[in-house]
């Protein structure tokens, strides 16, 4: 498979790690659309949440990134989180994973 953010989740391709544990990867997106803008993956693959079976593995993913907006320092001033889900939902990475952003207000609607 030559999915770039398993290389991520392997430390094959280099990526700013900002948080982990055994299941999910927390890193610094490399174009930026907010002061704190992560990316929070499961490290396992996966390739979209249609995919997804699992609602505890789902539940632990999006507490892990909220855990994450908390250690960045956006959890009580506020923040987003987005999945993008297949082509005319925005994913560009065919791997699931959440961005979270924050450190400015965030406009609606947002595309």
């Amino acid at each position: 498979m030559d999915c770039i953010f398993c290389k991520v989740a392997k430390g094959e391709v280099q990526a700013t790690v900002v948080q982990q544990n055994d299941r999910y990867l927390a890193f610094r997106d490399i174009n930026p659309q907010a002061p704190q803008h992560l990316l929070v993956i499961p490290k396992t693959h996966m390739a979209t949440v249609n995919d997804a079976t699992d609602a505890g593995h789902l539940g632990g993913l999006l507490l892990f990134a909220r855990d994450v907006a908390r250690a960045q320092g956006v959890g009580d001033r506020g923040y987003r989180l987005v999945i993008n889900t297949n082509g005319e939902g925005g994913q560009t990475v065919f791997h699931l994973h959440v961005h979270v952003l924050g450190g400015r207000a965030m406009q609606w609607p947002p595309g």
